[in-house]
């Protein structure tokens, strides 16, 4: 599933391209599917070739033949197919070189390669060194050649020079790149298979191996020669990938090389010929199907991994594994980024900043976990890493911008609740200091409690200022409503106990609260000193301990206690005075002449 995502985006222009009509009626002959551009600087896919491979459904694997030009290359692959010069690879023997780019064999040899049933496709490329042509086009089309084959046969004639080396530093930091993965579970990508094939007569009594390795032992660099340290380097490399090369010497198959292609097997050196069967089948043992992220490509998902690479390839002035690696490596970074952005989707929001910080550097430590696990390369990944990291810290931005704002949101819902609970409680019908400061304390809590994030603070400043200020403004108000309650009150039970109940200890009561309140405090104190008389405290107390508590709540159920007392007075006064006569009642208003009673006599 890495690669399916860049398989499916890369693959639809080249799908159309490719399959959109089969121009090609015969597929046994060879095909460019890399050609240089008109500068011969970088390079370009052609339609043929990418024909002749995105047809094949089987599991694909690639052979190239890469080495200085007028070495034999295409005579040898046309020996490895056991083809004529006439059908198979162009061959040519003049001074230019005749290969332009890369060539393929259209028509795949099929093996069977641990149970797995592989198409192996046989490549042709453009020699090094030939005339008019830059460096880097050279090392564009090596590179190139490196990460699509299975097998790289290093076609060199004699022996081996220092330049020869010196090309090998692309494949060399591949290898470093890439190889270590191969030797664990999970083989991701695996670098072409390094055969070193030294195309001589005589090896002065040193096997193929023994020359290889020679050739690879360190250069006194006495002098400093920074060529020479980069040089040994690559030797240094080169020997410790050991077991992702081999080495194989083939004599030359004639002494007339301008008529190889004139020549039958009969005409031909035997000891060449007995090689030549030995190099098919030494190919064929090392030859494994190209894994890309742990998938077995066919054709179309090899031309997709094909023009990809090339991209990458021809982005830089010169072509490097740091490119590479990051093609390599963007299915992971988009993965390892999709993880952390799932993680953080995930937080209620909002939060605290400090849990918000510490939820990133779980999700972050996770998301790099899963990127070490998985990425590519050994040296170049950092920067892969490094990319992953600034994604991951604009997406945290992100989450942090709708942190504040959710904050602020909820925060000032709270405000808001909060301010229009005070401003209730500022028209109390029975002003209470209690329930005041129940209801001030509950709103104080449930904003602590619930508003939570960066904007907490500022609003917590505010919500104390406004609690502060309605406060204030209740005490100023609270005395004198009070007071103006308690005039209003001694006047009600004047009428009710002279009138209702005509209980006259209530009216009396009631006449000194009112004569209180209005005369004698006018008398002896000012309004203001009233309200800090023990007296009046006592009052406050009372009224207070009366008017609220975690009972009852007078501001609520007084209208509804009234209307009962009300309906429970007039039934007693109705059908009270019937049932039990006037007994039940205190006879305080009595006006009734004593004789009255008296019964009547004639």
């Amino acid at each position: 599933m890495e690669i399916s995502y860049w398989i499916f985006v890369f693959s639809i222009p080249l799908f159309f391209l490719v399959s959109g009509s089969s121009s090609i009626d015969n597929f046994h002959q060879p095909f460019p599917i890399v050609e240089p551009d008109p500068g011969h600087t970088k390079l370009r896919l052609s339609r043929e070739g990418l024909e002749a491979i995105s047809r094949i459904t089987t599991p694909i694997s690639a052979v190239a033949v890469i080495g200085p030009y007028r070495s034999g290359k295409s005579f040898l692959l046309n020996q490895l197919l056991s083809l004529s010069c006439d059908e198979g690879f162009g061959v040519g023997h003049m001074r230019d070189t005749k290969t332009k780019g890369i060539w393929v064999w259209g028509t795949p040899l099929e093996v069977d390669i641990d149970g797995v049933r592989t198409s192996v496709f046989y490549l042709d490329t453009e020699g090094f060194e030939s005339v008019g042509k830059s460096n880097v086009y050279d090392d564009r089309i090596f590179a190139l050649a490196t990460v699509m084959s299975s097998v790289l046969i290093y076609n060199l004639p004699e022996t081996i020079r220092e330049a020869d080396i010196s090309r090998l530093s692309f494949a060399v930091e591949l290898a470093e790149e890439f190889y270590g993965r191969v030797k664990g579970q999970d083989i991701a990508f695996e670098p072409a298979k390094l055969l070193w094939l030294i195309q001589r007569d005589f090896l002065q009594g040193k096997s193929v191996k023994e020359m290889v390795d020679e050739a690879l032992r360190h250069v006194p660099n006495s002098d400093g020669d920074k060529n020479i340290d980069q040089v040994n380097q690559i030797r240094d490399s080169l020997a410790v990938m050991g077991d992702n090369s081999t080495a194989f010497s083939l004599p030359q198959p004639h002494l007339m090389r301008t008529k190889l292609c004139d020549l039958k097997d009969d005409d031909l050196d035997p000891m060449y010929v007995k090689k030549r069967g030995q190099l098919k089948e030494l190919v064929a043992s090392i030859i494994r199907p190209k894994i890309v992220q742990g998938k077995y490509l066919n054709g179309k998902e090899f031309v997709s991994f094909l023009e990809q690479i090339l991209d990458a390839l021809n982005k830089g002035e010169i072509p490097s594994t740091g490119s590479l690696v990051e093609v390599f490596n963007k299915g992971i970074l988009e993965r390892c980024l999709k993880l952390y952005s799932e993680r953080m989707g995930k937080l209620r929001l909002p939060m605290p900043e400090q849990s918000l910080q510490d939820a990133h550097e779980r999700s972050r430590e996770e998301a790099m976990k899963a990127f070490e696990e998985q990425h590519f390369g050994r040296h170049h990944a950092k920067k892969s890493a490094d990319q992953l990291d600034e994604e991951m810290k604009e997406v945290f931005k992100n989450v942090i911008m709708t942190n504040e704002y959710q904050s602020t949101r909820l925060c000032e819902a709270l405000y808001t609740k909060c301010e229009d609970r005070m401003d209730q409680l500022q028209v109390l019908r029975l002003p209470t200091m209690a329930k005041f400061d129940a209801g001030l304390q509950q709103c104080n809590q449930s904003f602590e409690q619930e508003c939570v994030g960066p904007s907490k603070a500022n609003y917590e400043q505010r919500i104390m200022k406004m609690l502060g200020k309605s406060r204030s403004l209740f005490i100023k108000e609270y005395n004198q409503r009070l007071f103006n309650w308690l005039v209003a009150f001694s006047l009600v039970m004047v009428v009710v106990g002279r009138f209702i109940i005509k209980f006259i200890l209530v009216e009396m009561a009631a006449w000194i609260l009112f004569i209180f309140l209005e005369t004698y405090t006018r008398m002896f104190w000012s309004a203001e000193s009233l309200y800090y008389n023990p007296v009046w405290h006592f009052i406050v107390s009372a009224w207070e301990t009366i008017v609220y508590s975690p009972i009852l709540d007078l501001d609520r159920w007084a209208i509804p206690i009234a209307c009962m007392a009300a309906l429970g007075i007039l039934y007693c006064r109705c059908y009270g005075r019937r049932k039990h006569g006037s007994q039940w009642l205190l006879p305080l208003y009595n006006h009734q002449k004593g004789g009255s009673n008296r019964p009547r006599s004639d």
